[in-house]
């Protein structure tokens, strides 16, 4: 899995922080932003994050490109609807060489488990193979292509839908993958905007754990992984 951030709203924090000190001050848009101090930013920050008044946080954007996740975590990825997404086509792009395919860990780790998963694979994509070499267009091949099959995608996403997206895909109990990939999200958007992804990352951070019954039972752990991080 590769995971990069492409693009982002030139200075994020100073961004959100002129959007959250327009909302209450009577002066002009350019003279707020002459006013504007890295202190004053800060300040501004903790009082919204604080207030949860997380609306001025959508004037933030942030663009990641994803290499080498499965379908599986794809659609996973795009049930977040408020964020946009191009994912490479198998419509267009058609696999001539045998498909990337991730291997979930509690296959790898078991050899005989793994051989069967491989040979399926490979049956898979000789089958695919044989369809388009016999003329059948490779979008209709493509249903032969299992979820294990690699795709590359870029999204983009406001600050504030990627505070959501990192309360529930950084949970414990979120499936394994797309939790790597959201980790991997929130180191990136942590490195250029500290304060306002200071406190991201699943429920428990900030109270009790939200899954109820289904808790993880390791609050404490998650909380010092996160502090840390």
């Amino acid at each position: 899995m590769k995971v990069a951030l492409l693009q982002h709203t030139p200075d994020p924090e100073m961004t959100v922080a002129l959007a959250a000190r327009l909302c209450y001050s009577p002066v002009d848009i350019d003279e707020l932003k002459q006013k504007l101090s890295g202190a004053d930013i800060q300040s501004f920050l903790d009082k919204i994050m604080s207030l949860g008044h997380q609306s001025v946080l959508e004037h933030a954007s942030f663009t990641f490109g994803i290499e080498g996740i499965s379908r599986v975590t794809s659609h996973q990825l795009v049930r977040h609807r408020v964020a946009s997404y191009s994912q490479q086509s198998q419509r267009y792009v058609s696999h001539k060489e045998r498909f990337a395919a991730v291997v979930p860990p509690t296959i790898a780790g078991r050899p005989e488990v793994l051989a069967r998963f491989e040979a399926q694979l490979h049956a898979l994509h000789q089958a695919y193979a044989e369809m388009v070499e016999a003329g059948i267009p490779a979008e209709d091949a493509r249903y032969l292509l299992p979820n294990a099959t690699e795709t590359k995608i870029l999204v983009t996403m406001n600050a504030r839908e990627l505070l959501h997206f990192f309360a529930v895909r950084c949970c414990e109990r979120a499936q394994w993958e797309i939790r790597g990939m959201a980790l991997e999200m929130l180191k990136l958007a942590k490195a250029v905007a500290p304060t306002i992804f200071r406190d991201a990352g699943p429920g428990c951070l900030s109270g009790h754990c939200p899954e109820g019954t289904m808790t993880c039972g390791k609050a404490a752990e998650v909380r010092e992984y996160f502090r840390n991080m």
